[in-house]
């Protein structure tokens, strides 16, 4: 039978459980040497007493004993219950003591020789004594079980306060890297510098600081995008009506070509600079998926093969969703080879759409980090803005667009859109 899995309280990791059992094995080791200490110590001292007495009873008893006087009660000659190990040494012609026990009680025996090979011997009652060991035992068990307890409670709290601040400026770290850019720790300590920064302060104040400095590096970059982006539009849109002016012929047509591929390049900077600034918000309507698919490869004029395994309609900014489509189609044929495939189905996890081709497949940089802009590999035509854009669309619909490569070659494009969806007839 598999036993459930013990699941810990948010707040506890690693740490705080490290710090909890180092807690505990030093408690206990601590404990342990104390009470050895303790108990050794008193131990000696209770038995040295008791010995003492002993013996002075057993040399009263053998001053009696050889001046012929009768013995006292506890005194005799090899008595029943004396331990053999001491009748032998008593026997052996010295004297010595042994607790033991005799009619069930706890006793202190002291023997010495006496003439024909016998021993003489004394027994004291040690039951006192062996009681105070036994209650200074417990003592010592329960005020060690009371400290542990106590230090134990002291250091989780202690604990759970640093990882508790751990967790919220790994939480703050996290919401950064997901590009939440007002996103700061706010430490108390860190705030207040007349009070005593602890590591945890340090840490939190270098990541507010770091996030600080990122986010004005990045606003001051879609700023100069954007303000570079308005000020082409004016040149371009002249440009342009000139070009239209020019008499027809080959170098007509690549002024014309190359004016045209400098205002999409400008459209697609302001694009890009008016999702950084992430105040897109979508113009929701409810469309037939299938059907939007098939009007975006139409407009591509492009030679790609729809396969609609399972429409669906589904709540979207056409305009958005149409741009998204139309980036991957075109990146496929521009960066891939035929024949491209766009597949229309319905998970488990919503409406998904397909884009793959049968070429390379995407480069290493992409897989691992996503799309970048102005960077493509191996000889490849582009400015690396188009999947940017489709990212950044997919964002502001709330759907999740995923690269990968097919095992077989070839790359592929996955559209996951929300779940708020109607199958199609």
């Amino acid at each position: 039978m598999r036993l459930p899995r013990l699941r810990l309280p948010q707040w506890a990791g690693t740490l705080a459980v490290k710090a909890a059992v180092f807690i505990v094995v030093m408690c206990c080791a601590l404990a342990a040497l104390l009470g050895v200490l303790v108990h050794v110590s008193v131990t000696d001292q209770t038995v040295g007493q008791a010995r003492h007495q002993a013996l002075d009873r057993l040399a009263q008893a053998t001053e009696d004993f050889q001046a012929g006087d009768g013995l006292w009660r506890g005194a005799g000659v090899d008595p029943e219950g004396l331990p053999a190990a001491l009748r032998a040494l008593a026997v052996s012609g010295q004297r010595g003591t042994m607790v033991g026990t005799h009619h069930g009680r706890p006793t202190m025996w002291a023997a010495g020789p006496v003439d024909g090979g016998r021993a003489l011997a004394v027994e004291v009652d040690y039951s006192q004594q062996a009681g105070t060991i036994a209650g200074l035992d417990r003592a010592i068990l329960w005020s060690s079980a009371l400290a542990i307890g106590l230090t134990l409670l002291v250091g989780a709290f202690a604990v759970t306060r640093v990882t508790r601040r751990l967790h919220g400026t790994a939480r703050v770290a996290r919401r950064i890297s997901a590009g939440d850019l007002d996103a700061r720790v706010n430490d108390p300590l860190a705030q207040d510098p007349t009070r005593p920064q602890d590591e945890v302060a340090a840490v939190a104040d270098a990541l507010d600081t770091m996030a600080s400095s990122l986010q004005s590096k990045l606003l001051s970059e879609q700023r100069f995008t954007a303000d570079v982006a308005h000020e082409l539009r004016t040149p371009l849109t002249g440009l342009h009506a000139a070009a239209e002016l020019l008499p027809p012929g080959r170098p007509t047509e690549l002024v014309r070509d190359r004016v045209a591929a400098l205002r999409t390049l400008t459209e697609d900077l302001l694009e890009i600079s008016r999702l950084d600034a992430g105040r897109e918000r979508p113009a929701v309507d409810t469309e037939e998926l299938g059907a939007l698919a098939e009007r975006v490869v139409r407009a591509s004029g492009t030679d790609t093969e729809v396969r609609i395994v399972r429409d669906a309609r589904v709540e979207t900014d056409r305009r958005r969703l149409e741009r998204v489509l139309g980036n991957l189609v075109a990146n496929a044929h521009k960066h891939g080879r035929a024949p491209v495939e766009l597949t229309v189905e319905l998970t488990g996890d919503g409406p998904v759409v397909t884009v793959r081709d049968h070429g390379d497949g995407y480069p290493e940089y992409l897989l691992r980090h996503g799309p970048q802009r102005f960077r493509t590999e191996g000889g490849a035509k582009g400015h690396g803005l188009g999947l940017t854009i489709a990212v950044g669309q997919a964002e502001v619909l709330g759907a999740r667009l995923a690269f990968a490569n097919a095992l077989d070659g070839g790359a592929v494009a996955t559209l996951t859109l929300q779940a708020d969806i109607s199958e199609g007839e």
